[in-house]
């Protein structure tokens, strides 16, 4: 006998998906709070910044068992006020990242309500993937506005006190490729969608 396809989730699965969608949601919601208050902090009265130092011994370790060496390498520094430029070049340091988490978890629950509707393949599935990974990509890059304020804030303190350089970094950029390749794995998933959605339509039209 053969059996029938099932074109449904099952309630867990239904419960499951839904869960992670709303999971997606909390997420998503939460990173764009965190965009809102970094804007908040930064162009705001007596703004506090974490600055790389050059760096020193952290004396209150001497004499700890077990321990051989300990170094500062950054400062949270309050200043009166930064910038405009620094100011949005830091908020990107930020937003951007939060906004690749707000694409990706957008997708997650678009995808978490297709499957609980046993519809995958939509054909807005790959462009919206493909949109979450040039998110992804372009929040990895908020490591080089970060680096670059800074160096600007560092360069507009050193013009009233040289002495600056010596404890803060005039340019310092720690690269993460982790988003960047990420943000390539999503593409190859969005170009998998893609192929699926062809293959889906080729399929319906041969029933």
């Amino acid at each position: 006998m053969q059996s029938t396809p099932r074109t449904h989730v099952s309630l867990g699965e239904g419960i499951a998906l839904g869960l992670i969608a709303t999971g997606a949601v909390s997420v998503g919601v939460a990173a764009l709070v965190a965009i809102v208050q970094r804007a908040i902090v930064l162009f705001g009265e007596t703004p506090t910044i974490a600055m790389p130092v050059t760096g020193g011994d952290v004396e209150g370790l001497d004499g700890v068992a077990d321990v051989t060496a300990a170094v500062y390498t950054s400062a949270d520094v309050t200043f009166t006020t930064v910038p405009t430029g620094v100011g949005w070049l830091l908020l990107l340091e930020g937003a951007l990242p939060a906004l690749a988490t707000i694409g990706v978890c957008a997708i997650a629950w678009w995808l978490g309500v297709s499957l609980i509707r046993a519809k995958p393949f939509r054909a807005s599935m790959p462009a919206a993937i493909g949109i979450a990974a040039c998110l992804v990509i372009a929040g990895g890059l908020g490591q080089l506005a970060g680096a670059w304020g800074r160096a600007m804030l560092v360069e507009q303190l050193a013009a009233t006190d040289e002495a600056v350089t010596d404890v803060f970094w005039t340019f310092l950029l720690q690269l993460d490729l982790a988003p960047v390749g990420w943000g390539f794995a999503l593409a190859l998933v969005a170009m998998a969608f893609e192929i699926g959605t062809r293959l889906q339509r080729e399929t319906e039209g041969l029933v």
